[in-house]
């Protein structure tokens, strides 16, 4: 061998194990450093809600804040951890912790969206101090200026502003109800993925996407408030759903499913309107999938449905029943004309989702994911957006029919 050669070569040896002892110690304390966890403390104060926001490590962070969630976006490349806390809040309803593609977020989701917020923060150690509180932020008016004319003690009203005035200030017609707030309720979530498809589709992502194109057809053609029970992948229980509807004060609530079958040719869309009895066995077997989702870990059993009778008969007034089933109808109607598959009905069912809300409530089943053909329509964006089209237009047809006088 060539002493170039064997020179080379210790040379290389020697380097290898200057090298492990060198960088194997900094590479092993990496790798042994442990995933950073974030803490939230929650107190009410006179003017607010205020949220203290601790970690051992020092966190990237940003906030935004969309209707009644304020999203706080942490960058952690070791991940990150919530050490979640029970809380009672006049504001805050919940927090949770949920996984995007850039960042993790923090959910903070209030009792409403006429909130601002301020932030203040500080490091070694990492602490993050958020003060919500609701109504519009003040901001400071200016002084009238010295020349401006002073008003004089009364100012007569035109005949015509007075009739104008008086005829908003009336009362709704009987059995006329404005709807100002619609709850968006995506199915699943979280670790309750739902039904799954041939190729692997979730239920849980497509309820996601098509609820967020509806409330943005639902804002831009009928500028209504609008509030989703979840806006990203976290689990919710059933309960809790129906208590953000209620929280919110809704006046229409829309689950948003996809449905699935061991028949692989079972096609179509269907929705259902609340009711003890199901309108047929697939109907109560589908209720009974939905109302035992993963997060429930056990089943329950069909006699826990004889629970769900107060609750049933407590808030399903005939005035509920009669709008659901006509807010039913009006969005199979669209579905039918604008999907082009398959009508299979209105039908009842006991959706332990809708038993909780106190206002009309529809749980809408666009498509079958366990069919292949539906299967791909759903992972098509067109279609979630045809989708999200037919049911605004069942709504807007329901709005216009309850609305006006």
């Amino acid at each position: 061998m060539p002493r170039t050669v064997r020179v080379l070569i210790v040379l290389s040896l020697f380097f290898i194990a200057f090298s492990s002892l060198v960088f194997s110690p900094v590479l092993a304390q990496k790798r042994n450093q442990p995933v950073p966890v974030i803490k939230v403390e929650v107190s009410d104060f006179s003017g607010g809600t205020r949220l203290k926001i601790t970690s051992g490590a020092n966190l990237n962070y940003s906030l935004r804040k969309s209707g009644n969630v304020l999203t706080i976006s942490f960058r952690s490349l070791r991940g990150l951890r919530y050490d979640r806390t029970p809380f009672t809040s006049r504001l805050v309803q919940s927090i949770d912790l949920a996984k995007s593609p850039e960042a993790f977020l923090l959910l903070v989701k209030a009792g409403t969206a006429d909130f601002f917020y301020t932030q203040s923060a500080r490091w070694n150690p990492f602490e993050l101090t958020i003060e919500l509180k609701a109504g519009e932020e003040k901001k400071p008016t200016p002084e009238p200026s010295p020349a401006a004319p002073e008003k004089p003690a009364e100012t007569r009203v035109q005949p015509q502003a007075t009739a104008a005035a008086d005829q908003s200030s009336l009362p709704a017609a009987p059995g006329k109800k404005q709807v100002k707030t619609i709850v968006i309720d995506p199915g699943h979530g979280g670790n309750d993925v739902g039904a799954k498809g041939t190729f692997g589709t979730l239920e849980k992502d497509i309820t996601l996407a098509v609820s967020r194109k509806l409330k943005e057809a639902i804002e831009r053609g009928l500028q209504y408030r609008v509030v989703m029970t979840r806006e990203a992948d976290i689990s919710l229980p059933l309960e809790r759903r129906a208590a953000i509807a209620n929280n919110n004060k809704a006046d229409l609530f829309i689950s948003i499913h996809v449905n699935g079958s061991r028949r692989v040719k079972a096609n179509g869309s269907e929705t259902f309107f609340l009711s003890l009895n199901a309108s047929d066995e697939e109907s109560r077997r589908l209720a009974y999938f939905e109302n035992n989702s993963a997060e429930l870990e056990n089943r329950v059993p069909g006699k826990d449905f004889d629970d769900l009778k107060l609750i049933l008969w407590d808030m399903a007034q005939s005035a509920y029943l009669k709008q659901s089933s006509q807010l039913a109808e009006f969005v199979q109607q669209e579905l039918n004309e604008l999907l082009n598959t398959r009508n299979r009905g209105i039908k009842q069912a006991p959706f332990k989702v809708l038993t909780g809300a106190a206002c009309p409530a529809i749980l809408v089943e666009v498509a079958f994911i366990t069919n292949p053909e539906e299967e791909k329509l759903l992972q098509s964006e067109d279609f979630q957006v045809r989708v999200a089209e037919a049911i605004y237009r069942g709504l807007n047809r329901f709005l216009q029919l309850y609305e006006k006088p």
